[in-house]
């Protein structure tokens, strides 16, 4: 048995959308040393394949980092085959609070040298040593002292859509870059009550270890991340401090926490919250469109894109032949980028 997908990512994404099974989204990461990552990578292959479960895991010798979709009536098998795993017996699995079960349409284990790139050397710091986690009670508590300082990990076309009132938000594409620039950020506050908070914890695990390494003397995470914070205040009917919505990352895009539309289409800047990739294969920007602007540019992040994809289907092939799509699609626009003028 091969323990991969053969079939085209068109041909399943075109299976996804008749599918009328109830499926459930989750995610889940744990930090263990896993000394065996290809053995550890076809055994989950093999049994998760055999439950129909899509998504993608990243496996490195450092831990996994998991976002699933599984059949809603497997969901009780799938956390038992997780648990019989030692290190993660009883892990938290992250339920998606906005799902519509078109998260994902197939298995994808990839190894890394790093479940998260974050360009640390591991060997420098305890990385276990992480910051105190805070449910979502706590965290309100928290940040009713106007003196807590909030710090979103994420990236810039994450906080664009939602994030938590009165958080630092770096303008970074990635966390790596994250790191540097909320440390100069926080300069001469490390003994400041410091929250971080990402969308499911992984980026906080690492980062408050970190700052902590660098003499920060109170930090703290989310525990759970955003995810787990919106299922924790929708349970015990708790005030909710986060405005907007939650990216994330597979085809739905993002999931609603709160009724406010923070961000804008980067097209006409009218309020929008809706991310999108550009419909050029050469292209696949991601970046916020509006229904109107979709109409009017073919779902494309520019007139030039909408022009490429009107034409034969061997012409646009013959146009992109030597481009690095791979590197393409992890493109993230911006708002003053895009602006129809």
């Amino acid at each position: 048995m091969a323990l991969y997908n053969k079939v085209s990512g068109k041909e399943l994404k075109d299976k996804l959308r008749l599918l009328q099974e109830k499926r459930t989204t989750l995610s889940f990461y744990c930090y263990h040393r896993i000394e065996d990552t290809k053995t550890f990578r076809d055994q989950l292959y093999l049994e998760l394949d055999k439950l129909k479960v899509w998504g993608r895991i990243y496996l490195a010798y450092e831990g996994i980092n998991a976002q699933l979709s599984v059949p809603s009536m497997e969901l009780e098998n799938l956390r038992n085959y997780l648990y019989s795993f030692p290190f993660l017996n009883g892990i938290r699995l992250n339920i998606a609070i906005e799902d519509d079960g078109k998260s994902f349409f197939k298995l994808k284990i990839v190894i890394r040298k790093k479940i998260v790139a974050d360009g640390l050397d591991d060997s420098t710091f305890d990385a276990s040593n992480s910051g105190v986690h805070l449910n979502a009670m706590k965290f309100n508590e928290l940040t009713n002292n106007p003196e807590t300082i909030v710090v979103d990990m994420r990236n810039h076309y994450e906080s664009e859509i939602g994030h938590f009132k009165n958080a630092i938000i770096p303008d970074v594409d990635t966390f790596r870059e994250a790191l540097p620039a909320v440390e100069k950020i926080l300069e001469g506050k490390k003994d400041a009550a410091i929250i971080m908070y990402c969308t499911g914890g992984i980026r906080c695990e690492k980062a408050s270890a970190w700052y902590k390494h660098i003499g920060f003397q109170n930090v703290f995470q989310l525990e759970g991340g955003i995810i787990e914070y919106a299922r924790q205040v929708k349970e015990q009917g708790l005030e909710n401090k986060f405005l907007g919505k939650n990216f994330v990352f597979d085809e739905r895009l993002g999931e609603k926490i709160s009724d406010e539309v923070i961000s804008h289409c980067h097209q006409c800047g009218k309020p929008c919250d809706t991310h999108t990739n550009c419909k050029n294969d050469a292209c696949h920007l991601l970046f916020i469109q509006c229904e109107q602007c979709e109409a009017k540019l073919n779902g494309c992040c520019t007139f030039e894109c909408k022009e490429i994809i009107e034409l034969p289907v061997e012409k646009q092939k013959e146009l992109r032949a030597g481009i690095d799509k791979g590197n393409q699609v992890f493109k993230k626009g911006r708002f003053v980028d895009l602006k129809i003028r």
